[in-house]
């Protein structure tokens, strides 16, 4: 950083190293006498000694950090309270100076945290001083920000004095994220707001204030990236509200399922699920399309025959959240095979979970793309799609992450254009995309195209497509299947050009059963001695298998 590399003599060069030797010879006995006397239980201030002279120079050993916890509750129980409080002092003082050799020392600041969590009165004054001794010397310390509100929440610091603590810092230097990121958990604190979440809302004219703080960051100094992370957390201030997005009821499969706006749990103490058919609650199991008792967006449950018999001229199913205290409703007349009820994908709801990407070297150019989305995903696709390849050649070290966020992009945008069509085939060969998302919200989904894009992988939320008949994947770089599975209605599965390796990789298939038609042309499987009898004997009932 500027300074001039100074060349030594080898004469100097010898010295050094016989130095280094040396200090490595007394670190290692140092070392080696405290693991000796732990092991014999010989845990007295001699230890405390020992493990000084380590920690004095490398303050990230954990497991001393760890000797010396387990002398000082020795010596809890030994000393007087008087010699307890020297010993304690003494402590606190040795921690300053490690603190000084290390100022990010994980060990140095959790045993500190240890420390005042044992003493029954600690001075919660001298730690705030303490921390702002720390950031006088670098404000990004992370690891004394992190100490400083374990403090605060200790000594019940009023948020409003600590928000101007950020003030202070942030005016100092912009370059700060982790006083942005203070001031975004100090300011819901501050403002409450009726029926939201702790980072829900916060009241229109603190925004403004906020907005014009973090706009004079960027002229100051438009290129640092903490400013524009922030910027995009208060766009982002607004309250997810939770949603039953689709019911869906099929006679033939006598199953109901349901997908949510979030990941849930149905069965836990906050995420029950209440069945009503033509109004007289139904007790059933719920399960995920993949099987796994994990969050999910999809849940589904299997329908009693007396339920979908045709001698009624309809049947009313409903199904309450009681968690996010939402219904749906639905109809399966007499003489249908399904029925459903669907909320549309609005554009807001979709640009909503952007908001909260990591930053980028980029910040601005990434901002307006998000900016672009709010107002309009369709009309600005073109202007989106431009700024990304703009986007990946200034910052080309995260290309990857680009692409993904680009394909997350378009699948969205791709959503929006067949729910305006009202249709249930959704196209998206040749976008280039590298990563499925909102799979959820594909619930009715009956053709799905994927051809001609650089997927690596079906995830396993391609169970969620319940109604899916027919999957077009070729020409990607597939070398998995997890998620083609449990899905009742796929009847054929294109393949071809993909990098499946092993018949094993189409294990999960089995689990489709009306799969007829799987075309795997141009695998590397397909070269296999004896394949189209080892695929035969995998999957018997798929009738039509081409190689």
């Amino acid at each position: 950083h500027g300074r001039l590399k100074v060349k030594t003599s080898e004469e100097q060069a010898e010295a050094k190293r016989l130095e280094r030797e040396q200090k490595l010879k007394l670190y290692q006995s140092a070392t080696q006498a405290v693991f000796q006397k732990r092991q014999a239980g010989e845990l007295d201030e001699s230890v405390l000694e020992l493990t000084s002279q380590i920690l004095g120079a490398n303050p990230d050993f954990a497991t001393l950090w760890n000797c010396r916890r387990e002398v000082l509750q020795q010596l809890e129980t030994q000393k007087s309270p008087e010699e307890l409080a020297a010993l304690v002092k003494a402590e606190l003082g040795f921690l300053e100076s490690c603190l000084r050799v290390n100022p990010k020392s994980y060990g140095t600041w959790h045993h500190r945290c240890w420390l005042l969590g044992r003493l029954p009165e600690p001075n919660w004054t001298r730690e705030l001083e303490l921390c702002a001794r720390f950031l006088e010397v670098d404000e990004r310390n992370f690891h004394c920000w992190d100490y400083r509100r374990f403090v605060a929440t200790q000594a019940a610091v009023p948020p409003a004095e600590e928000l101007a603590f950020t003030d202070s810092l942030i005016t100092r230097n912009f370059s700060n994220y982790s006083s942005w990121h203070y001031r975004s958990c100090l300011l819901p604190q501050l403002h409450p707001q009726p029926d939201s979440g702790p980072q829900g809302r916060l009241p229109e004219d603190v925004l403004l204030k906020e907005l014009e703080l973090v706009q004079n960051a960027f002229f100051t100094d438009p290129n640092d990236q903490s400013a524009w992370f922030y910027h995009r957390w208060l766009l982002g201030r607004a309250d997810p509200q939770d949603a039953l997005r689709c019911l869906h009821v099929s006679r033939d499969e006598a199953c109901l399922t349901v997908s949510f706006s979030r990941p849930l749990l149905v069965g836990s103490r906050t995420e029950i699920l209440l069945l009503m058919v033509d109004d007289s609650p139904l007790i059933v199991e719920w399960r995920t399309p993949d099987g796994r008792n994990r969050p999910s967006h999809v849940w589904l449950c299997d329908l009693p025959a007396a339920s979908l018999n045709d001698q009624l001229p309809q049947h009313t199913f409903r199904v309450i959240w009681t968690a996010g205290d939402v219904q749906k409703e639905c109809v399966l007349l007499k003489g249908r095979q399904e029925g459903w009820c669907r909320d549309s994908t609005t554009d807001e709801q979709l640009f909503r979970e952007t908001l909260l990407f990591p930053a980028l070297s980029s910040g601005c150019l990434l901002t307006i793309i998000l900016l672009m989305r709010a107002l309009d995903p369709l009309l600005y696709e073109k202007e989106t799609l431009q700024y990304f390849q703009t986007l990946k050649a200034v910052d080309p070290m995260r290309a990857a992450y680009l692409d993904d966020l680009r394909s997350k992009f378009l699948l969205e945008n791709s959503v929006l254009k067949m729910e305006y069509a009202e249709v249930r085939v959704l196209h998206l060969a040749h976008k280039d995309l590298t990563v499925l998302c909102h799979l959820e919200q594909l619930l009715l989904v009956t053709h799905l195209d994927l051809s001609h894009n650089r997927l690596r992988t079906l995830p396993p939320a391609l169970a969620a497509l319940r109604c899916l008949e027919v999957l077009q994947a070729s020409d990607n770089a597939i070398e998995s299947l997890d998620g083609v599975t449990n899905l009742p209605r796929l009847q054929e599965l294109l393949l071809c050009n993909n990098r499946l390796q092993q018949p094993a990789v189409l294990q999960p298939l089995a689990s489709c059963p009306r799969l007829v038609l799987l075309n795997l042309q141009g695998n590397p499987l397909c070269q296999a001695v004896g394949i189209l009898e080892q695929l035969a004997e995998l999957l018997p009932s798929v009738s039509s298998v081409l190689t």
